[in-house]
């Protein structure tokens, strides 16, 4: 619960710190006003460290630039054009604005960029109101002219104006409003939730970079399954991933099988558990979990329903493979990021082999050369995809991702097992046979491979006797 003594304590300890003296006496002193806004001051009352340092000014850019360089150790004006400078000051990064007082045109979500003269206004045209606070500088007074800390007492998100206006100028807004819910643990008011669920069309004007930009920062949260939540029911999360309302599956009294959405929903808090559990202090694994989220969305389209009340999902996983290809190209998602997400759903079902019965070393040393870098997440990702409510089931499988482990690391430290590769390279090849370079040395080389995936390492002189042997065989 929010504690107002203490969060305005942390505003004065803010605004006291040497860089926020330093800029409020310089721009004082010039003549403007300055006041942090934003982030820093919800963060400052919720008790939350926070990243950036946002302020804003009635000075114009050139004014702020004038004001800043004799105090900072380097300056940057790539953001002047929206009224932004920013700049280094006591080894701390900042970045000032001037108050703006934009329109939009309805078809695109790029303001009209125009400069405003008063901090008020300034607020009330930001996205929510616990993000329309500010803190006069430099003899502190905080400013809350939309109510922005009855919402942070209340844990809402509201916008400070009509939320139809405040969509309706910037689609972008509702895809925050899950990301704040999610990283606040906030709910949505009523008629903001309902202007999200009116205007969720109007995301279509959105870039699909900028779509992608707010996904990523909604499942770097430690709860994305909340923000999710709340873009399926508003109906937001069909219009630009909607694989993920479709796992809602329709479940008939006759074929009965596990809720897939809800599912997913554990899967993904299970993963981001282990995630932490296991790198703690790294940075969120995005594409983990992505496919955490994403690794049934082939069930839809594979579901088949079977005599005696069974249903199916054959080769959902290479379904969801090809899907979440699709969709996150749409979304413009780097390369990396899309084949490791596609990697992790085709090979989700791989290891249930593997509690059904013993492996080989070969079979086990075939999971590591398929799983390649992405082995660490597949072993996360198959870990969280077990969400039974059979304690003995859990338990069964548990053991037996911690028996492959254990071969993994065993047969890794016997044999180098993350770099596979035969014992005789392609130019030994081709003089061990004879051979110039084309098509053979390639299938030599993967006979070769096959042998050292089944025996291990034989050793130079009889992988050079067997390949001479297997040779031979082909006539």
């Amino acid at each position: 619960m929010l504690n107002m003594a203490e969060g305005l304590a942390r505003l004065g300890a803010l605004a006291s710190s040497p860089l926020m003296a330093t800029l409020g006496s310089a721009f004082v002193d010039a003549g403007f006003e300055i006041a942090i806004v934003g982030g820093p001051v919800r963060d400052a009352l919720l008790g939350r460290t926070t990243n950036d340092l946002d302020l804003t000014t009635d000075a114009r850019p050139d004014d702020i630039l004038r004001i800043v360089k004799p105090l900072a150790t380097a300056t940057w004006d790539i953001g002047r054009a929206f009224g932004t400078i920013g700049a280094k000051i006591h080894g701390e990064q900042v970045e000032i604005t001037t108050y703006r007082a934009d329109s939009y045109d309805g078809a695109t979500r790029k303001p009209t960029v125009e400069f405003g003269d008063t901090l008020e206004a300034d607020l009330a045209r930001r996205d929510f109101t616990v993000n329309a606070m500010a803190l006069r500088l430099p003899t502190p007074a905080l400013v809350d002219p939309t109510g922005g800390v009855e919402d942070l007492v209340d844990r809402r998100l509201r916008t400070p104006a009509d939320p139809a206006i405040s969509f309706g100028d910037d689609p972008l807004r509702m895809l925050r409003a899950a990301r704040f819910a999610a990283q606040l643990g906030f709910d949505v008011a009523p008629e903001t939730f309902a202007a999200m669920a009116d205007l969720r069309e109007s995301l279509r004007i959105v870039s699909p970079e900028r779509v992608q930009g707010e996904l990523v920062k909604l499942v770097q949260t430690d709860t994305p399954d909340r923000g999710i939540r709340l873009l399926v029911e508003s109906g937001l999360m069909a219009e630009f991933l909607p694989e993920v309302p479709a796992l809602r599956l329709e479940i008939d009294e006759h074929h009965h099988h596990k809720d897939v959405y809800e599912h997913s929903l554990t899967v993904l808090r299970q993963a981001i558990e282990l995630e932490q559990a296991r790198h703690p202090g790294q940075a969120p694994d995005v594409p983990l979990r992505l496919a955490a989220l994403l690794h049934d969305i082939g069930k839809p389209a594979t579901r088949k329903l079977e005599p005696g009340g069974g249903v199916s999902f054959h080769h959902h996983d290479l379904k969801g493979a090809r899907l979440a290809r699709k969709r996150l190209t749409a979304l413009r998602f780097d390369g990396e990021t899309t084949a490791s997400v596609t990697q992790l759903i085709e090979q989700h079902l791989r290891f249930f082999g593997y509690a059904e019965g013993t492996w080989t070393d070969s079979a086990v040393r075939r999971y590591v050369r398929d799983a390649g870098d992405e082995l660490e997440r597949l072993h996360i990702l198959t870990r969280a995809d077990v969400t039974t409510r059979n304690a003995k089931k859990a338990g069964r499988l548990a053991r037996a991702y911690d028996d492959i482990e254990r071969r993994i690391a065993e047969l890794a430290e016997q044999e180098e097992l993350d770099a596979i590769r035969p014992e005789l390279d392609g130019n030994r090849i081709q003089q061990v046979l004879g051979i110039a370079p084309g098509r053979e040395v390639g299938e030599a080389y993967r006979f070769l491979l096959e042998l050292r995936l089944d025996e291990g390492m034989v050793g130079a002189e009889v992988a050079e006797e067997r390949l001479r042997a297997w040779w031979a065989a082909r006539g």
